[in-house]
């Protein structure tokens, strides 16, 4: 038991210690002074949008591509599910055959984050022994994470491409294409199957990205096409005005279209370019105060989320602003505000003073609840910061209509003598790398007696702002409000 004892401490070691090896390997790309001067000169990027949506992302990345691949004998390979669409424009344009590289990352059996390997159809295998001897992963764990990720592969390649064989690679130039890059992980496991298929050039072909995932895949492809590297970058939906959530059944219908050479572009299964129903800046009259806010209902709307903004932030923060865009495009209504005026911001008092943040949104929520496109949706709230502590205690009111709460890098301690009367189940999202913040969550969760779950972002700090990070908030806000916000029929019945 000792030594068994001593393998797996070794073990969580040696995982830390390998996973900030990894992550350092990064920084000497990205340090010194011209990085520095890149970042402080850094447009504000939540007024940028440089792709309509994943086909025109794709026509302008098909232009870039027609010099790279000139007359080649390429194959045009698109990363499900987002990448497909995109890599529809970029075959059509160059007259090349599409087909989608089906591939799962091998992750360690003690830490998934942290790939060993990657594997593709036909039996292909990609390992980096380096990770596998450091991680002391044995060859019998290996088999078994494979087997498991084997037969989901096998699964999603039998639903995407149906009976058609899989397009032969050996000896071609294959474009690996993708609707954007956030950390790379899995752009660089497609490029790795893709080679052990025997493709003879590999071009890693993307619309957006950030600088620093695109240094790390310098080494995996022979060439990178990328049209844009903003900065900072959140998310790659940060950068499209519609990034609805592509389907299976779009993936199949674009695949379809291409083997049969169809040349009508493909149609977003569940987007939309209707306008919302409301989308306008709104006053809240609260006595004397007054609350700005901005306010955005979708058609078909299925429920409201209103966001309480942390101490420093405001309604026009770029992560939250990009969280409410992910719930819209999904069919959420959000209602961004400030808790505070102007003068009050400036005291830290009342930035800290919970109790008022709680009944300001509690008043706003009854605000909302009186609009006539609200009428029947239920309600829900998403804290960050000091904004969670708020959310939290305001939902712990007896006539509280809050149906669920999701808190992002937030304190819900701060609402310490109200959390055992929460009622909403509540999501607590908080970065791996957030210590304090992450212990202070633990501890508040053992407090709540309703439905709760913590979220844990691996490697993300504070305020989320690594690549891909900010994504995986919002993905699991808009899952954890979508199941918990019933419909306005049910929640009518």
């Amino acid at each position: 038991m000792r030594s068994a004892a001593c393998t797996e401490r070794n073990r969580s070691t040696t995982l830390l210690v390998l996973s900030e090896l990894l992550i350092r390997r990064a920084v000497p790309r990205l340090a010194g002074p011209s990085a520095l001067a890149a970042r402080s000169a850094s447009v504000d990027t939540e007024q940028v949008v440089i792709f309509r949506d994943r086909v025109d992302a794709g026509q302008q990345l098909a232009e870039q591509l027609k010099d790279s691949v000139g007359d080649d004998h390429a194959v045009v390979l698109g990363l499900p599910r987002g990448g497909v669409p995109v890599a529809f424009e970029v075959a059509r344009e160059l007259d090349a055959p599409l087909d989608v590289i089906v591939v799962r990352k091998l992750g360690v059996p003690y830490q998934p984050e942290l790939g060993m390997g990657a594997i593709g159809e036909d039996g292909v295998r990609v390992l980096n022994d380096q990770v596998i001897a450091m991680a002391m992963v044995t060859e019998d764990e290996v088999a078994a994470v494979e087997q498991s990720e084997r037969a989901e592969l096998e699964r999603r390649a039998a639903l995407f491409r149906g009976d058609r064989p899989r397009i032969s690679l050996v000896g071609r130039t294959a474009v690996v294409v993708d609707d954007g890059i956030a950390t790379g992980s899995t752009a660089r496991a497609a490029c790795q199957v893709v080679r052990a298929h025997g493709a003879s050039r590999v071009i890693l072909a993307v619309p957006v990205a950030p600088r620093s995932s695109l240094a790390l895949l310098a080494e995996t492809a022979d060439e990178l096409v990328c049209l844009a590297t903003p900065e900072p970058f959140f998310a790659v939906g940060q950068f499209y005005r519609n990034f609805s959530q592509t389907s299976d059944e779009e993936v199949v219908e674009v695949l379809e279209r291409a083997a049969t050479r169809t040349v009508a572009p493909p149609v977003a299964v569940g987007a939309t370019d209707d306008p919302p129903v409301r989308d306008e800046e709104v006053v809240v009259e609260i006595g004397a105060v007054r609350l700005v806010g901005h306010l955005t209902i979708p058609e078909a709307c299925s429920g409201l989320v209103v966001f309480a903004h942390g101490s420093g932030s405001s309604r026009h923060s770029p992560r939250n602003r990009f969280v409410a865009a992910v719930l819209n495009s999904a069919g959420l209504g959000t209602l961004l505000f400030d808790l505070l005026t102007p003068g009050e911001e400036i005291d830290r008092a009342a930035v800290f003073d919970i109790e008022l943040l709680a009944d300001r949104l509690g008043s706003v929520t009854e605000w909302l609840e009186a609009q006539p496109e609200a009428k029947g949706l239920c309600i829900g709230y998403f804290g960050a910061s000091t904004g969670a502590g708020a959310a939290l205690w305001a939902a712990a009111g007896p006539r509280s209509p809050v149906a669920a709460v999701v808190s992002r890098g937030g304190r819900p301690d701060l609402a310490g003598p109200k959390l055992g009367q929460v009622r909403a189940p509540t999501l607590l999202i908080v970065g791996g790398r957030d210590e304090v913040v992450l212990e202070l969550n633990r501890r508040a969760q053992e407090r709540l007696s309703c439905e709760s779950q913590l979220a844990v972002v691996p490697a993300a700090t504070h305020l989320f702002e690594e690549p891909g990070a900010l994504e995986e908030v919002s993905h699991l806000a808009r899952d954890w409000f979508l199941s918990h916000l019933p419909p306005a029929a049910e929640a009518a019945g």
